[in-house]
């Protein structure tokens, strides 16, 4: 019964733990006027899930757990896989990727997309 009941609960848990699909950082340089102190703050953010559009240099349309998430690439985005090397393949339907990009939903410029090489 003891063992039910702790399976059970790492069953419930789980899910949580790997439910995470974005996360952010910010980085603002400021400079105090008095001390002349210079303080950096770094915003970077990911959404990951898996390819369900992919259009080179245009867009990516991505599969999260709150939905579709699509994407604009930029000239300057680069598609790597988990050790940094450049992806020269297309991406595909169903491959798991994690977006990182800057700025505001309506303004989101894409950085880089990392492939997981599951």
């Amino acid at each position: 019964m003891k063992k039910s009941i702790i399976t059970l609960a790492c069953a419930l848990i789980a899910p949580l733990a790997f439910a995470q699909t974005s996360t952010t950082t910010t980085e603002t340089t400021k400079t105090n006027p008095v001390t002349g102190t210079t303080t950096t703050e770094t915003t970077t953010t990911y959404s990951a899930g898996t390819v369900t559009t992919y259009e080179p240099g245009k867009t990516i349309v991505v599969k999260s757990e709150t939905g579709p998430v699509s994407f604009a690439l930029g000239t300057a985005a680069r598609i790597v896989d988990g050790a940094g090397k450049i992806v020269t393949a297309p991406l595909r339907s169903g491959q798991k990727v994690k977006v990182y990009y800057t700025g505001p939903t309506e303004k989101r410029v894409v950085e880089r997309v990392v492939v997981d090489e599951d």
